[in-house]
C-alpha cells in the first residue's frame, strides 16, 4: 500500500491507531510509517481532530486496549461521521464485539497475515491477505573513523543541556565523530512522551552523528564502553559516588564527561581521571592523554572507589 488509491474504496485521509509512541509499540511504528507512505496523519482513533476525516484506515490491534478503552471505541462507532466509511487494517482478532463491529462496518478490511485471513473468511469473505513491510525507522550505517561518545543511563536522567556543551567541543576539534545513546528505565516508570521529547532534542543538537540504540545488556554497554572515544553522563546537580553508570565507565577505562558540583566525589580529578564538563574548553583527542586518563580512571574505580575498599570499610 504505497499510494492512497490502494487503501479501499475511498481516499484514504489519515492513520488512525491506539498507541501512538513508535518506541515502544510494533503497530504504532507500523502505523507511522503507513502514514508517511500515504502521505496523512496518523492520529489516536480517540484524537479529536479524527472526527473530521471522511475516509480513515484504522490499524489497530483489540489486544493492546484497555477495557474503558475498548468501550469508548464501541460508543465511537455508533456516533462518529466516517463509522460507515473506514478501512480497516488487523494486525491480530480476539472476536471481541468491538472488533465484530469494526468487521462488519469497514467498507475494507485487510489482514496482516494469511491466519487472520483463514479466521475471517467465512465472516467477510472480500477480506484481503496483506503484511506488514519493513518498519526500520532510522536504517543508518555507523561511522566507524573519528571520535565517538556512548551515553546511556536512565531515561528520565538524560541533560540534553550538557550535551549541546558536548557537541560545542566535538565541533571544535574539527573531526569526524559519532554520538551513541541507550536508556534504560527505572522500575516504576514509563517509556513516556517524555523520552521521546528528550530523544528528539538530542537529535537537533547531534544531527546525523548521533544514533539511538535503545535497551542493551551489560555486555553491549561493556563493549562500547571500551570502544569509544568518550562516555558522557550528566546529572541534575552533579556527579555522585553512587553514580553507578560512572563508576562502571571508569573501571572499564572510559574517559568520563560529567558534571561536578560541592558532593562529588573527591577522588574525581579534572584532566585526570575524569572531564568536567562545565571546566572543559577543549576535548582532549591525542592518543597520550586519552590514556592517561583512561588508565587514572581505572585505578580509582578499583581502588578508591572499588569493591574491596567497600567492602574493607563496611567489615571495619
Amino acid at each position: 500500500m504505497s499510494d492512497q488509491t490502494a487503501v479501499g474504496p475511498g481516499r484514504a485521509d489519515g492513520v488512525l491507531g491506539y498507541h501512538l509512541n513508535p518506541l515502544t509499540c510494533g503497530v504504532a511504528k507500523f502505523n507511522l510509517l503507513l502514514a508517511r507512505h500515504l502521505q496523512v496523519p496518523m492520529l489516536s482513533v480517540f484524537d479529536r481532530r479524527a472526527v473530521s476525516m471522511a475516509h480513515p484506515v484504522l490499524s489497530l490491534k483489540q489486544s493492546e486496549f484497555t477495557d474503558a478503552d475498548s468501550v469508548a471505541l464501541a460508543a465511537l462507532l455508533e456516533t462518529v461521521s466516517w463509522r460507515g466509511a473506514f478501512s480497516l487494517f488487523l494486525h491480530a482478532w480476539t472476536d471481541t464485539p468491538v472488533e465484530r463491529s469494526l468487521l462488519s462496518r469497514a467498507t475494507a478490511v485487510y489482514c496482516g497475515n494469511a491466519e487472520l485471513v483463514a479466521q475471517l473468511r467465512a465472516q467477510r469473505p472480500d477480506v484481503q491477505d496483506s503484511w506488514c513491510p519493513s518498519t526500520l525507522l532510522e536504517p543508518q550505517r555507523f561511522r566507524p573513523d573519528g571520535l565517538s561518545v556512548f551515553a546511556f543511563g536512565m531515561a528520565h536522567k538524560v541533560r540534553s543541556e550538557l550535551h549541546q556543551t558536548v557537541h560545542t567541543l566535538l565541533e571544535r576539534t574539527g573531526q569526524p565523530y559519532s554520538v551513541y545513546l541507550s536508556t534504560a528505565l527505572h522500575e516504576g516508570t514509563a517509556f513516556d512522551e517524555r523520552f521521546t521529547v528528550v530523544f528528539d532534542e538530542l537529535q537537533d543538537i547531534y544531527g546525523e552523528h548521533i544514533y539511538f540504540l535503545g535497551y542493551m545488556s551489560d555486555t553491549a554497554v561493556y563493549n562500547y564502553l571500551i570502544d569509544t572515544t568518550f562516555f558522557a553522563a550528566f546529572f541534575d546537580k552533579g556527579v555522585r559516588a553512587n553514580n553507578t553508570t560512572v563508576n562502571a565507565a571508569m573501571a572499564c577505562g572510559s574517559v568520563v564527561l560529567t558534571n561536578f558540583d560541592a558532593y562529588s566525589p573527591g577522588a574525581f580529578e579534572h584532566m585526570h581521571n575524569v572531564i568536567d564538563i562545565h571546566r572543559c574548553k577543549t576535548l582532549p583527542t591525542e592518543p597520550d592523554p586519552l590514556q592517561s586518563i583512561a588508565d587514572n580512571a581505572r585505578a580509582t574505580a578499583s581502588g578508591a572507589l572499588g569493591w574491596d575498599a567497600l567492602v574493607s570499610r563496611i567489615r571495619g
